[in-house]
């Protein structure tokens, strides 16, 4: 008998994820009317939309993306993101952060960052454009309230999550059953690790944003993390900016995003660097986490990604 390891047959590691990551995107295109991908142009958001281009060929993307702009992004991934967009010829809704100071319907945050605020935003353009599924790049292993999340995440009319709702999702079943006003976010890459990211990014051949591997930049410190100068508050008196090579492990509001110092500069280089780390991209560069031990959680409940 042939073991299921020397199985011609048998998936890699890889194929096996990307295969269930597929299976989900066709599964919320038969069963929801008008799902939309979350697309920051951050890596996870990049595979996600790769994986579903993949599921999909060789038709056009069945949804569109949108994408929560704070008005604070790095400029390297919104030109990335326009990029892809127009290479693909997708659909993009950018929803604005900054329209919403303008006009009232939020006020800045005196620490500056605003990824907190995208949560009005997002729930207002799922609301305007009637979208009943919201694909996002969340994973198990980012952080302990997203390793409570189920693969179909059912939010309730406001928006919000609560872990006892959940459903069980046993043999792969997924049950996108909700109310009307309710929507269900869905997290293809639920079981992937930062480091299966990577090596499928580079199986793939897949581009990324150029911060994402090591370049010189300026950079002051806050809080134990290098954090790039902008018209969102840094540096204060104090801080002093000098320039580093750096690369960011994960990408966000530039006002809470850290990069760390490093050397990596292509992709081998970069799974090298993360197989050796004891620490998530999101609990090591992620300043809007560290507000309190249960700051994701609290703004999962409220209708956060």
């Amino acid at each position: 008998m042939t073991a299921r390891g020397d199985s011609p047959y048998a998936l890699t590691h890889l194929d096996a994820l990307e295969s269930e990551a597929v299976h989900v995107f066709r599964e919320v295109a038969g069963e929801f009317e008008r799902p939309v991908l979350l697309f920051s142009g951050g890596k996870d958001s990049v595979v996600m939309l790769h994986t579903a281009l993949k599921a999909f060929a060789p038709a056009p993307l069945p949804f569109a993306l949108l994408h929560v702009d704070t008005g604070h992004n790095f400029p390297e991934v919104l030109a990335y993101r326009d990029r892809v967009v127009a290479r693909h010829g997708l659909r993009l809704h950018i929803a604005s952060v900054q329209e919403f100071i303008d006009d009232g319907r939020l006020r800045e945050r005196p620490d500056g960052t605003r990824n907190p605020l995208q949560t009005v935003p997002l729930l207002d353009a799922i609301e305007r454009h009637r979208f009943d599924a919201v694909f996002g790049g969340g994973r198990r292993d980012e952080e302990k309230a997203r390793a409570k999340e189920r693969v179909f995440s059912l939010r309730d009319e406001f928006g919000g999550w609560d872990p006892r709702r959940q459903r069980p999702e046993l043999w792969d079943l997924y049950n996108g059953r909700h109310s009307p006003g309710e929507h269900v976010r869905v997290f293809p890459l639920s079981n992937w690790t930062e480091l299966d990211v990577w090596q499928y990014i580079a199986r793939e051949g897949i581009e990324l944003p150029s911060i994402y591997y090591a370049h010189e930049r300026e950079v002051f410190a806050r809080s134990g993390m290098w954090l790039t100068p902008g018209e969102w508050g840094g540096p204060r008196d104090g801080e002093r900016v000098e320039r580093r090579v750096v690369r960011y492990r994960t990408v966000g509001d530039m006002s809470c995003t850290g990069a760390v110092e490093s050397d990596a500069a292509t992709v081998d280089r970069v799974i090298e660097e993360i197989a050796a780390s004891r620490l998530t991209e999101r609990g090591a560069t992620r300043a809007d986490d560290k507000l309190s031990e249960a700051a994701m959680e609290d703004r999962k409940r409220e209708g956060y990604f």
